[in-house]
């Protein structure tokens, strides 16, 4: 029940802040956005995962301090596109990648090729969140309706898009796989 609820308030993080900033203000707001990324930290069963949204709770921590409550209330998106981008890029340094590992949940005996795949998947979801964290960051020099267009929409779109993608190009390179021919 606490899982579905998190992903909720997670997708409608941008709009609530535009609308709960109208009526609230920013300082109201600040103990939703803590509980919101120490929940999901907490909540996680994967180690590395928990790390780094720990890591990027403690950030946040030091920003609320440094800068005025709405601007700190706004990097949300920032901070999880960088913790994803860490998640996804320290998982290149390891011998297996996030999403191989992911993948072998479901086929623990991915062939090389597969492995091969899933690194350069790995690869594209690090270089998109590490795109996505700019854009974020650069919203926040724009007008409230384009910080919550781009973190409302746009982004979960992007993700969307790549999502897709991903899963016609995994059917096509399974097709060669299963048809003996190279990844090459």
């Amino acid at each position: 029940m606490l899982k579905p609820l998190l992903v909720l308030v997670s997708l409608a993080y941008p709009v609530l802040i535009y609308f709960m900033l109208e009526h609230l203000g920013a300082v109201w707001l600040l103990p939703l956005m803590f509980g919101l990324l120490a929940w999901r930290a907490l909540s996680s069963r994967q180690r590395a995962e928990r790390a780094v949204l720990l890591a990027a709770l403690a950030v946040l921590a030091v920003l609320v301090v440094l800068l005025p409550p709405a601007l700190t209330l706004k990097l949300y998106p920032v901070l999880m596109s960088l913790a994803m981008l860490a998640l996804f890029g320290s998982s290149l340094l390891q011998e297996q990648s996030l999403v191989e590992r992911l993948a072998r949940i479901k086929e623990p005996d991915l062939p090389e090729a597969g492995v091969r795949y899933t690194r350069r998947v790995t690869w594209i979801w690090t270089l998109f969140f590490a795109a996505n964290a700019l854009a974020a960051l650069a919203t926040l020099f724009m007008s409230d309706r384009a910080w919550v267009l781009y973190n409302g929409l746009i982004a979960y779109l992007l993700i969307s898009s790549l999502m897709a993608g991903e899963w016609i190009v995994r059917g096509r390179v399974r097709s060669r796989v299963r048809a003996g021919r190279s990844l090459q």
